[in-house]
């Protein structure tokens, strides 16, 4: 079990961090998506943020900081239920795909970690 806690939460925060690279180079697909679902490009800082300090806590909670790893997961989660709502709403259901991967690595992180913790505890 720790062995896939490990492995899925460095996947998660590997993706993580190169989507926020991605939304902090400005990348011609996070633009042409942010325009398709009505996101100011304005917020895609603020959107690269987020992903960064999700990937940032989940390492720490690998690093051996518990409740920085569940938190970060848990905010991970909440980040992709906001990222499916917001194409739900722009009607642009063909490209859920890639929120819904990251949406269910962020579960699958908060899962394993709080196991991976609380069997440890």
């Amino acid at each position: 079990m720790f062995t896939a806690y490990v492995a899925v939460t460095l996947l998660t925060a590997g993706v993580n961090a190169a989507a926020a690279w991605a939304d902090f180079a400005r990348a011609g697909f996070v633009l042409a998506n942010a325009d398709e679902l009505g996101i100011p490009r304005s917020f895609l800082p603020l959107l690269g943020w987020l992903k960064a300090a999700g990937a940032a806590g989940l390492a720490l909670g690998l690093a051996g900081v518990p409740y920085v790893g569940v938190a970060a997961a848990a905010g991970l989660t909440l980040f992709f239920l906001g990222a499916i709502a917001v194409h739900v709403r722009a009607r642009v259901l063909r490209k859920m795909v890639i929120p819904g991967a990251f949406l269910a690595l962020a579960v699958a992180s908060l899962i394993l970690t709080y196991t991976a913790y609380d069997a440890a505890s």
